[in-house]
This record gives C-alpha cells, structure tokens and sequence, in this order.
C-alpha cells in the first residue's frame, strides 16, 4: 500500500477495490492510513483482500500512535484486528539529532548520521530487534527487518547488514528483503538471496531503471516492476527457495504514471 501513497486512505473501499480487480490478493500496510485497524480491515475483507503484513517503527513517533516501542499486547491486538501475522520495522534507528543540512535529501542526511554513529547504531539496532521479536514470538506475531541500500555501506570493515544479521536471534528476527535497494547498492537480487535462505520470509518487489546509480543513500531511480532492469524470472524462483512466501509489489517515487497505473503495470501478470 506504500506505493499508492496518502490518497490510499481517502477512500478505502476504492483502493482495495481496485487492487482487488488488478488481482491483487493480499498487501502490506505502510500504516493504518488515518484509520482504525477494524475500519482498514473491513475495507479489505469488502474487496476479498487479506492483510499479512504492517510496518510498524523502531521507536514512538510521538501522541498515540501504533510503534515497535508501544506494549506487545497493544501491537498484537492491532495485528490481530487486522488478521495479519508479520510485523516489519522498516528502517533502523535513526542516530539521535539527525538534521538535514541545507539542500540535503532526507536519505543523505540519514546515510551522513548513520556513518558518523559508526557500527554501534547497528548494534543496538540487532539489540532492539532481538527484544522486540523475543516479546512478540510467544503471542503469535512474527517479526521482520526490512532493508534499504545504506546497510550495504562500509563501516569499520564490515557493513550493517552483516551486523545485523549476526547480532540478530534467528528464532525471534527475520528478513523482508527489498530487491530495488539491493540492487541500488550494487548487489544481485539472486545471489544475495542464495545468502540469507531461511531467514528471509518477506519480498518487495521493487524494480530500477536502466542508469539506476550504485549508492548508499537511501536515493533511486525507480521503474515500474516489470519495466526495469531486474529479472524476475530469476529473482522470484531465487526467493520462494530462500523461504519468501509474501510478495509484495512496491515502488518508490518519483512516478512517471499515476500510482495505480504503475500498481497494475501490464507486465505484472505476465511475470506471475
């Protein structure tokens, strides 16, 4: 749902409706979309869509709203509203007093705060994710981390992936893999996944255009999946072995077609 945008919550019964007709049978929830876990849930079950997954962030992000840092009950009763399994944290914790300088992209000032914590930001990161999914395993939730580019950037010999994926209990943290930043950080999609088998149980299907530059900057050229440079033909056979069995079509501003257009690209039914 993240590639719809704000407008996905304006009118519920319109976005799952249409994705329903697309062919769309389950999606992953960015959030609640301004609403309730029963209001998002009743609006997909109307359109005969299931909802498997939520990101949820690392920490609260002020007022009421739904973190990996509210109580596990309250996170389990939301996922249990919404009928869904797997929770993701969707970026690791933000180094504290990250400011953007002038003309700064929010992806570079991140990338920026994120080098300048060195290793450590990823270790307690792997700690958080260990607490987290040991809380929430026992009550039915699953738990999950998901990748942009900049775990891919060197830091003192090593990179945050390969901390996190040390530092992190296999029993209580998974993977959702993002094939579009791995390949912006200059990775094959196949490969990679060959790497991470067992522990990776989630996918998003994202695509990049030809020119797409290697960085770690949380920055991409997008494309419409099925209309990049991607080869899914490989990339899906690759996953469903590592253990992936949600798939979830995403992609990343800016769009060159609205974004229900670029949600029910052509190429789509042919690549499933």
């Amino acid at each position: 749902m993240y590639t719809l945008g704000a407008d996905a919550g304006h009118d519920l019964d319109a976005s799952f409706g249409r994705l329903a007709e697309i062919g769309y049978r389950e999606v992953e929830l960015p959030n609640l979309l301004g609403h309730n876990a029963r209001e998002v849930k009743a609006a997909a079950t109307r359109a005969g869509v299931a909802i498997t997954s939520l990101h949820l962030p690392l920490l609260a992000q002020g007022g009421s709203f739904l973190s990996l840092a509210s109580e596990a009950g309250r996170i389990v009763d939301t996922l249990g509203e919404l009928g869904a399994r797997w929770v993701a944290a969707p970026i690791l914790l933000i180094p504290d007093g990250m400011r953007p300088q002038p003309k700064e992209g929010s992806g570079s000032a991140i990338a920026r705060a994120v080098a300048a914590a060195g290793p450590d930001i990823w270790k307690r990161t792997a700690a958080l994710l260990n607490q987290k999914g040991e809380a929430l395993k026992p009550l039915g939730v699953s738990l999950a981390y998901h990748n942009h580019n900049l775990e891919f950037a060197p830091v003192d010999g090593t990179t945050g992936w390969d901390i996190l994926w040390r530092e992190t209990d296999p029993s209580f943290v998974h993977f959702e893999l993002d094939t579009g930043w791995i390949a912006t950080a200059g990775l094959d999609p196949v490969r990679f996944l060959k790497t991470c088998s067992g522990r990776v149980a989630l996918l998003h299907i994202k695509d990049v255009a030809a020119g797409n530059q290697r960085n770690f900057t949380i920055t991409m050229t997008p494309a419409e999946v099925g209309s990049g440079i991607l080869k899914w033909d490989k990339i899906l056979p690759a996953a469903y072995d590592a253990g992936v069995r949600h798939c979830y079509v995403e992609q990343e501003p800016p769009f060159v077609i609205p974004r229900m257009e670029a949600a029910s690209f052509a190429l789509l039914s042919k690549l499933f």
